[in-house]
């Protein structure tokens, strides 16, 4: 479309106000006036410029080091999509980079280009808090999320690291359950593809498989597991357990680690993982004693071995 008439805009050039377009350096100065003895034709000749401040960044980088202008067109104007060409043009001011952001950005606190949201540092977002692009949700890292807190794209859950998931916490792609390191998943925590059910390192399955518990196969599933009391109470040994150790009940060898006892009267120790597991066994009643020794293919050894814990002390 061509006309002619006076129209406002905006133009950006290199740091020392040149432009180059179609590989023709024009220097320009802020403020001036320039005129060429051309008919304008878009991406052919003439002085370029754009209504709008943001679809100028579609032909130069977001770039604070490159110089941003206020422009009016006096002359012919040749238009064509968001991009203007004329063969008089008016450089009217130079716009600071912090007002620029205000230009481009309906959000508030944005860095980013064309935010509707607030506090982006990407480009594109009607979210807040993005550092990604074009994300509905919050706090996207990724870009196309219409999710929150996203480093992967287009997802619609949550706190995924992959992409096109629905549900949340996937690193694995296109999965409606959560925690999927698989991809194509309904399921969740599967680490295999195309699972509708749970905790599968295979593909195309319906049942969650059965675990192994003290080396055996078993007929529980690692649901059942999750789900079961003897979990519940094992999550209940204590860590970095402090006991004091008088002098009078050190050893030889704790005496020669721990000098300083000769002064204090003893130490304070950091009792060990095996030591907490035996402490905490210990204060359990009977009942739930029982519940630990009834996980399936309960062995005694094997469960000393791991958790230093000998069912048959008193």
């Amino acid at each position: 479309m061509s006309e002619t008439g006076v129209v406002k805009g905006f133009k950006v050039f290199n740091p020392d106000w040149t432009c180059s377009p179609n590989g023709n350096t024009k220097q320009y100065t802020c403020p001036g006036k320039f005129e060429e003895d051309i008919t304008p034709i878009r991406c052919g000749r003439g002085m370029h410029f754009c209504k709008k401040a943001a679809d100028c960044f579609n032909y130069y980088n977001f770039n604070p080091e490159n110089k941003v202008a206020e422009v009016v067109a006096y002359g012919d104007i040749a238009e064509e999509g968001d991009k203007c060409c004329t063969n008089k043009l008016e450089i009217v001011r130079e716009i600071p980079w912090a007002e620029l952001i205000e230009i481009v950005n309906m959000g508030k606190g944005c860095t980013g280009l064309c935010n509707s949201g607030d506090w982006n540092s990407g480009d594109c977002n009607s979210g807040d808090c993005n550092s990604g692009n074009r994300n509905s949700g919050d706090w996207n890292s990724g870009d196309w999320n219409s999710g929150d807190c996203n480093s992967g794209d287009w997802n619609s859950g949550d706190w995924n690291s992959g992409n096109r998931n629905s549900g949340d916490w996937n690193s694995g792609d296109c999965n409606s359950g959560d925690c999927n390191s698989g991809n194509r998943n309904s399921g969740d925590w599967n680490s295999g593809d195309w699972n509708k059910c749970s905790f599968s390192n295979g593909c195309f399955n319906t049942t969650s498989p059965k675990i192994y518990l003290f080396n055996k196969p078993s007929e529980w599933t690692y649901e059942d597991w999750l789900n079961s009391e003897a979990r519940y109470l094992l999550n209940q040994i204590p860590g970095d357990v402090l006991e004091y150790i008088w002098l009078s009940d050190m050893t030889d060898e704790e005496k020669a680690a721990h000098p300083e006892a000769e002064t204090t009267g003893g130490y304070l120790k950091v009792l060990d993982n095996s030591e907490c597991a035996v402490i905490w066994w210990r204060g359990l009643s009977d009942r739930q004693k029982a519940i630990i020794t009834a996980i399936p293919n309960f062995d005694k050894a094997i469960f000393k071995e791991i958790t230093g814990i000998d069912v048959d002390e008193d």
